[in-house]
């Protein structure tokens, strides 16, 4: 990678911000939008957005979020093939629908499984001093990222939790530009739920 990437761009309340995470920063919003409008072009900017991520995320000894960008790189290709190629259950091309009672079970339950487990792999195999919110932020977005390559709504409900709490993960590890990201991120969330709700078919808006 090249070392100007590393060098501060600027600072932000006593912290420096590299072009490194400027960069990522800028594709990741750019990968939201896309995310909201339903176009297929936002999966290849999460790549590279994700790969960014592990360098600065792994310096800010954040792993469970380092470790989860590189996951993201590969499922991004995965969610990717769903949106040009994905079929619901029925044969159907794949569009923007809810879970069902079931699905919404198996959701909650896959977050309770992926936080503890997710974090107390990172208390025993790392040096980390947030295993916990790291944990939850990484598990969930596991969840989230199956749900949102699905086009399933509830996928920003999952995103808007990961956000609220990576936003006070950010702060405590002095990643300002991120801090900022992840609260626009936070509202972006919202605002894709509503979107995508404007987009579901008439019977399932209730």
């Amino acid at each position: 990678m090249p070392e100007f990437l590393s060098a501060p761009a600027f600072a932000l309340w006593g912290s420096p911000v590299s072009w490194l995470e400027l960069v990522a920063a800028v594709l990741a919003l750019a990968m939201v939008g896309c995310n909201m409008r339903e176009i297929h072009w936002g999966w290849p900017l999460a790549i590279f957005s994700s790969l960014l991520y592990v360098v600065v995320f792994a310096k800010a000894r954040i792993y469970g979020d380092a470790s989860l960008q590189v996951f993201f790189a590969f499922v991004a290709l995965w969610g990717w093939f769903q949106w040009l190629r994905g079929h619901r259950s029925d044969g159907s091309a794949l569009h923007v629908s809810r879970l069902s009672s079931r699905g919404i079970t198996l959701t909650l339950a896959a977050c309770a499984i992926a936080w503890p487990a997710v974090a107390l792999f990172l208390r025993r195999f790392t040096d980390t001093d947030v295993p916990w919110w790291d944990g939850f932020a990484t598990g969930l977005s596991l969840v989230g990222q199956f749900l949102l390559g699905r086009k399933f709504i509830e996928n920003w409900l999952i995103w808007l939790a990961v956000n609220v709490v990576s936003v006070g993960l950010f702060i405590h590890k002095g990643l300002w530009l991120t801090v900022g990201l992840y609260a626009v991120f936070a509202v972006l969330s919202v605002a894709g739920y509503l979107a995508w709700r404007r987009r579901l078919p008439a019977l399932e808006r209730a």
